[in-house]
């Protein structure tokens, strides 16, 4: 199995044009469009033959365009660069490895406990980035230490400038589980029972605001896009959307454990989750520049809000509160702004619960990079 590929789009402003040629105007605007994507701009100075000026010197509409990207060039990558500054280079190619684990953790009447948790998942990877947009190639090498691993599928795309964030992601996982504990309190006991009844999908939206966003930049700290020269942090706030589908057929599992009863009968050893959350998020993210070239990141983001779904049955469609939660930490080291590496760990966490139970399901992740910026032209 081959893990998808992932598009991280986290430079200033994303640019591009396509479409057929309907007019003069529309010639001419796929022309400048194509002209900046194929000379970029590097903190407000063009380093191809082709400066704006002179695009800007065609004529009224080419005059328009120019200043309306110079615009919103300045409106969404305003960093104070006493913090905040660029690399200076338009290319990088990295070589990524991540590994990532699913957890699972019931909390059911009488406070009985029980958790499982996947296998690790590793792919290895190689990115090319050109300013705003990287491609690349992720090989899920698990396969060839565990052949059980089972289907475990990632995709994440991201957007960060300086005034907000975005990003979408799906979570796919068919893969093998193993119990690993389960009892009463003071007497849970470490167990190894196998899991194959096992489904979760999910996918998500996060849109975000950075209000200190002059001197704050996440993508110093997550996407190796801008270097962070000077400590600063920021508060966050935006929207979240997720939706949540977990299938977990425990029939003939517990058979042998003394505890197998505490099951609720409403499941018949069935549990079953489809939902849909929307959420507030709020958050803090701060990066500290302990010393030049090296920048420690951390990001918090609890969200709040409604969800709407049902637990086990169909029938049972309810309304209830929503809850979860991401942390992220990073340690990257930039040489000369021209070689760069990094470690970035993240966590995400979400709880649904009803009268008969409470399930915390973590994600979790690491990914190490190394990489080179450069020029082409």
């Amino acid at each position: 199995m081959q893990s998808p590929t992932t598009m991280h789009i986290s430079s200033d402003i994303k640019r591009g044009g396509c479409g057929e040629t309907l007019s003069r105007k529309t010639a001419l605007l796929l022309i400048l469009l194509a002209t900046l994507i194929f000379s970029g701009t590097q903190e407000g100075k063009c380093e191809s033959r082709f400066s704006l000026d002179s695009i800007a010197a065609w004529g009224k509409f080419p005059r328009f365009c120019v200043n309306t990207y110079r615009w919103g060039d300045h409106f969404f990558n305003n960093y104070d660069s006493t913090y905040v500054q660029g690399s200076g280079y338009k290319f990088n190619v990295k070589i990524k490895t991540e590994s990532w684990i699913d957890t699972y953790n019931f909390r059911l009447e009488d406070d009985y406990k029980f958790g499982f948790e996947s296998r690790p998942s590793t792919s290895m990877g190689l990115w090319l980035t050109y300013m705003a947009v990287s491609v690349g190639y992720d090989m899920n090498v698990s396969k060839f230490f565990n052949a059980d691993s089972g289907a475990r599928k990632r995709f994440n795309f991201q957007f960060n400038c300086s005034l907000f964030g975005a990003e979408l992601y799906t979570i796919t996982n068919d893969s093998y589980m193993k119990i690993d504990r389960l009892g009463f309190p003071g007497a849970v006991r470490d167990v190894d029972i196998p899991f194959h009844g096992f489904h979760s999908d999910s996918w998500g939206v996060n849109l975000y605001y950075f209000f200190n966003h002059r001197r704050y930049s996440q993508a110093a700290a997550f996407s190796y896009s801008k270097i962070q020269v000077k400590s600063g942090g920021s508060l966050y706030a935006g929207f979240s959307y997720w939706q949540q589908n977990y299938d977990m057929n425990f029939t003939g599992v517990f058979d042998d454990q003394p505890e197998a009863s505490q099951l609720p009968p409403e499941w018949d050893n069935h549990y079953r989750v489809r939902n849909k959350n929307y959420a507030l998020k709020i958050g803090y993210g701060y990066n500290w520049v302990f010393r030049p070239g090296w920048c420690l990141g951390v990001s918090e983001a609890p969200t709040f809000g409604i969800r709407a779904g049902y637990v086990t049955s169909l029938d049972n469609q309810r309304t209830t509160f929503a809850m979860s939660n991401r942390l992220k930490l990073s340690l990257i080291y930039n040489y000369q702004k021209r070689w760069f590496f990094g470690i970035v760990g993240m966590v995400d966490t979400n709880i649904v619960y009803d009268k008969q139970h409470t399930l915390l399901a973590n994600n979790m992740s690491m990914e190490a990079s190394a990489g080179f910026r450069f020029n082409l032209w």
